[in-house]
């Protein structure tokens, strides 16, 4: 059975790469051909986000059954609770079955989704480099920050586990505020440097 251009997808080196053939019977269970075992939609959901493309034919009838299958997908991960779809924008594609632009209608969402995915690789690197500029600590010795911080605005906090408060409560007290003096200052003088390497790398022209 062939497959139609439209199923295959191109590796690194430029081949294209043939989908996984999986065939669904009556009983509603779908078999992978290439790796001969019986598949659930979430495996189906799996290969999806990794890249993998696939077809899913009727195993009696040999008809190409794939979009109804990731319809069902579709559907089987947003009664998970994992909502995607507005509610607002089911209504208004409902409402585009049986009109005039109901032909436009396929094309204009797979190319915005084409050009959201192109884009998505993107913007999470800009969003990491751009973190790590701002903010070359790490989270664990931010949560040791933090923890110094509530033991300045309140003498009687202690972290979980940790004694109650005694006699010699101010005079600790009085340590971590220097403390956090010395961190503030120092995380400061971290952020000027991160925005002096930024500005001074985003003026220069290649």
């Amino acid at each position: 059975m062939s497959e139609t251009p439209e199923h295959e997808t191109s590796t690194p080196e430029g081949k294209e790469t043939p989908p996984v053939v999986v065939k669904k019977y009556a009983n509603r269970r779908l078999y992978n051909t290439e790796s001969s075992s019986y598949i659930t939609l979430d495996t189906l959901a799996e290969m999806v986000r990794g890249g993998r493309d696939f077809v899913v034919y009727d195993a009696k009838t040999g008809e190409d059954i794939t979009r109804g299958v990731l319809t069902q997908i579709i559907v089987e991960e947003e009664n998970k609770g994992r909502a995607l779809l507005p509610t607002g924008f089911l209504r208004h594609l409902i409402a585009f079955y049986g009109d005039s632009l109901q032909n436009l209608v396929p094309r204009y969402l797979d190319q915005a989704m084409a050009n959201f995915a192109r884009q998505q690789q993107d913007m999470r690197v800009a969003m990491q480099q751009t973190m790590g500029n701002l903010f070359p600590f790490n989270m664990e010795e931010m949560g040791r920050q933090m923890e110094r911080a509530m033991t300045l605005f309140s003498p009687f906090y202690r972290p979980p586990g940790s004694a109650t408060p005694d006699a010699a409560g101010a005079d600790h007290v009085e340590q971590e505020v220097e403390m956090l003096r010395a961190e503030v200052a120092e995380l400061r003088r971290q952020l000027a440097e991160a925005r002096k390497e930024r500005g001074g790398s985003g003026g220069k022209q290649p």
